[in-house]
């Protein structure tokens, strides 16, 4: 718990909702952060309000989480990298809480919500160009039923041991999902879907498919992709939400 100390916090009445604001799109891009501490960077989320819109993206290398956020009136001028265990522990804190308050220095971020207050370091170094590293065209859109397709995915990863890959197979009409470990068993299912052209296979990490697919909200999500060896991406219909997950190269 912290005391409003002039010398460390400014723009402490920049006012929050943290609900709609801070608490979701936190909860949907950490899981990108990843937790090897060779690299903080990596480690951190990238926050940055660009006047009434709240960034936020984080990355481990093998996937991206992106939101943005539209906020009723302009944030306050920060730019930073803050440590996702951080954020994730404001998350915990604001859950009920009607505003969050928020203080920037040089070298530190405070927020505030009650009689709480919670501090952080800025996390050093040059976050990923984020833009650039998302493609700009894909050559297939697959519109699919989100919740069927989560359950078929939890089902079908228990299989996914060690590096195994989860393999999407997309062919007219259907998407089957499976996955196979040697001496250990298969499983599979098939969802009915729109999809022509030719068949495509691709394999995926199943722990991070299985994030993306829950960070992306609706009913219904898009599935873009290029080719087996290029990332994907998920996204919800109606959102301003994006995840971008590398493939794994899958034998013969």
């Amino acid at each position: 718990m912290l005391e409003r100390d002039p010398a460390l916090v400014r723009d402490l009445e920049r006012v929050l909702a943290p609900e709609r604001v801070l608490s979701r799109p936190i909860d949907r891009v950490a899981r990108s952060a990843s937790k090897d501490e060779s690299r903080p960077v990596l480690t951190g989320i990238q926050v940055r309000f660009e006047g009434t819109r709240l960034i936020m993206a984080a990355t481990d290398s093998y996937r991206l989480s992106f939101k943005q956020t539209e906020l009723e009136q302009s944030g306050p001028d920060l730019e930073a990298i803050i440590p996702a265990r951080a954020l994730t522990e404001l998350r915990r804190i604001a859950a009920g809480t009607d505003t969050v308050a928020l203080g920037v220095n040089e070298n530190t971020v405070v927020f505030g919500t009650g009689d709480t207050w919670l501090t952080t370091r800025r996390i050093e170094g040059q976050f990923p160009k984020f833009d650039e590293l998302r493609p700009k065209e894909f050559k297939h859109e697959v519109v699919l039923p989100r919740e069927e397709l989560l359950e078929v995915v939890r089902r079908t990863s228990v299989m996914a041991h060690r590096n195994s890959p989860l393999r999407l197979r997309f062919a007219e009409g259907e998407v089957t999902v499976w996955a196979q470990t040697q001496d250990v068993g298969e499983a599979r299912e098939t969802l009915p879907i729109r999809f022509d052209g030719e068949p495509l296979e691709i394999g995926f990490n199943a722990d991070f498919l299985r994030d993306g697919i829950e960070s992306a909200e609706g009913d219904d999500m898009r599935l873009r992709l290029i080719d087996p060896l290029r990332p994907g991406l998920i996204q919800g219909l109606d959102d301003d939400f994006w995840y971008l997950i590398m493939p794994i190269r899958l034998a013969g």
